[in-house]
């Protein structure tokens, strides 16, 4: 049964890919569905792209066990913080402004809105390089789940997942990857629901109820709703990573480029706003329940010494065959988009921004958007090489990944869109705040020297870059006033 919803699945994926393949004509559709994406296609798409396999497995898992119930805040935090409020604060600014100034990718952004190609370079190589252990987070959480469920080994499913992303994308582009995305996102929200009623009451749990009492013998802090003192600090980082770096990550602000209209936008944000509240308290609750079914004598063991098998063998010790095959439906469907968003994001900076916009400014639009597919293959293939040689966890790949791109490109953006004043000065000292905060950490472990945890770090360099934007801007010249008006709408540029 399990193998046939992964057949069906797969099945539906490749038609989606031939299907999409006639709606892109050139790279505008391939990149960004035309720019004509309704509420819907607009809200899955990022809400699928949020949480993939290192959500389900490396997070819930790791931090469920961590935390206890009160993980589930993290999915809350998601909810509020990385849907509704980004796309009240970014959605209309990011669509509008990257109208007015013809830019198709964030380094095309930072280029035209602070006149700076160097800025472009910078932004497009970290967005290549860094973007890469994120997607190779997300191939470690397919790999264990399906050699959990399926006994198939890890690298064989990472390669096959990796070719099937690859085939699919290439087929159709962000219109595919929309399509695709709403079908994922339904099975998404159905099998969130049925994860959770199978997984609370199976025996080892017994319930709601039983699933508190239970966690709090364990251990008290596990039990309670709030965290205590001693895990209140790395919770809160967390969620402020988990739900504002979105704010920054190059493949989310992505959705807000391709949105169709105002109308769109205010129904996307109730739309992905519901939908990540379901899927991330589902994936943070049922995590934290994982302790309650490896208990050996009174104490809970971590399955193999690894915090990534925790929501894998739990689910195959929890769910009837039929519904494991839903859920791994489930993991797989979150996991494809999130790789479509990556590898098109990241294959675009060196097509658009390198090739395009170094190399060869002539270049024609069927030969870019062939470089992009070309470009799209090769970022696959890197993620699945560093997915399996690997070692470090997943939530420390995601960590690492977010911390570099949210903290360098964070303040510059937001700042960026909302503020008229900020300038080309105050955005590179919120790249290099950010950057070197997460430099200086990866150094200081090179040598042995771990004071604090990775996402703490990734919340500090985010702060950083936010902090130094606005207040270099103050001290230094202020952008032309013709580039300000034609970036907020405000006035037709007259030659």
């Amino acid at each position: 049964m399990k193998a046939l919803f992964l057949l069906v699945f797969i099945g539906v994926m490749i038609g989606v890919g031939i299907y999409s393949k006639k709606k892109v004509k050139d790279t505008n559709d391939f990149f960004l569905g035309g720019r004509n994406m309704g509420a819907w296609m607009s809200a899955f798409a990022y809400g699928t792209s949020y949480f993939s396999a290192v959500i389900f497995i490396g997070y819930a898992g790791g931090l469920g066990w961590k935390y206890g119930v009160s993980a589930s805040w993290i999915g809350m935090g998601n909810a509020v913080f990385g849907c509704w409020l980004a796309w009240k604060m970014l959605a209309q600014k990011t669509r509008d402004m990257t109208h007015n100034l013809d830019v198709r990718t964030m380094p095309e952004f930072f280029e035209k809105r602070y006149e700076s190609k160097n800025m472009k370079f910078i932004a497009a190589l970290v967005m290549f390089v860094f973007l890469v252990p994120y997607t190779a987070s997300v191939y470690k959480g397919l790999g264990y789940i399906f050699e959990s469920s399926f006994g198939i080994s890890f690298n064989t499913v990472i390669l096959g997942m990796a070719i099937l992303t690859a085939f699919y994308l290439l087929l159709g582009g962000y219109v595919a990857t929309a399509i695709n995305d709403f079908i994922q996102g339904i099975v998404m929200l159905i099998g969130s629901i049925l994860m959770v009623f199978f997984v609370v009451n199976n025996d080892a749990v017994g319930g709601f109820s039983g699933a508190f009492t239970k966690l709090s013998a364990l251990d008290s802090g596990l039990g309670m709703v709030f965290s205590d003192s001693s895990r209140r600090l790395s919770l809160m980082s967390m969620i402020f990573m988990t739900s504002f770096g979105v704010w920054g990550l190059p493949q989310m602000i992505h959705k807000f480029y391709a949105v169709k209209d105002d109308h769109a936008i205010k129904r996307g944000t109730i739309i992905s706003t519901i939908f990540a509240f379901v899927i991330g308290v589902s994936a943070y609750f049922t995590g934290s329940l994982g302790r309650l079914f490896f208990i050996e004598e009174g104490v809970a063991v971590m399955p193999q010494g690894n915090a990534d098998m925790v929501v894998p063998l739990m689910l195959e010790k929890a769910l009837p065959d039929a519904l494991l095959g839903v859920i791994v439906v489930l993991i797989l469907s979150a996991s494809m988009s999130t790789l479509a968003s990556l590898v098109l994001v990241s294959s675009s900076t060196i097509s658009i921004d390198f090739i395009k916009g170094y190399v060869k400014p002539d270049l024609s639009d069927q030969k870019t958007m062939s470089i992009m597919k070309v470009f799209c293959a090769l970022f696959v293939a890197l993620s699945y090489v560093m997915a399996v040689f690997q070692s470090n966890t997943i939530v420390y790949l995601m960590s690492l990944s977010w911390g570099i791109v949210s903290g360098m490109f964070l303040g510059p953006y937001v700042w960026g869109i909302w503020w008229k004043k900020t300038t080309k000065f105050g955005a590179w000292a919120g790249f290099l705040g950010g950057g070197i905060v997460i430099g200086g950490y990866l150094i200081l472990e090179k040598l042995g020297i771990l004071l604090i945890d990775m996402p703490i770090i990734s919340c500090i360099a985010m702060i950083v870059s936010s902090i130094t934007v606005p207040l270099v801007s103050l001290l230094g010249k202020e952008t032309n006033t013709a580039l300000i008006q034609k970036a907020f709408g405000e006035a037709t540029i007259e030659n």
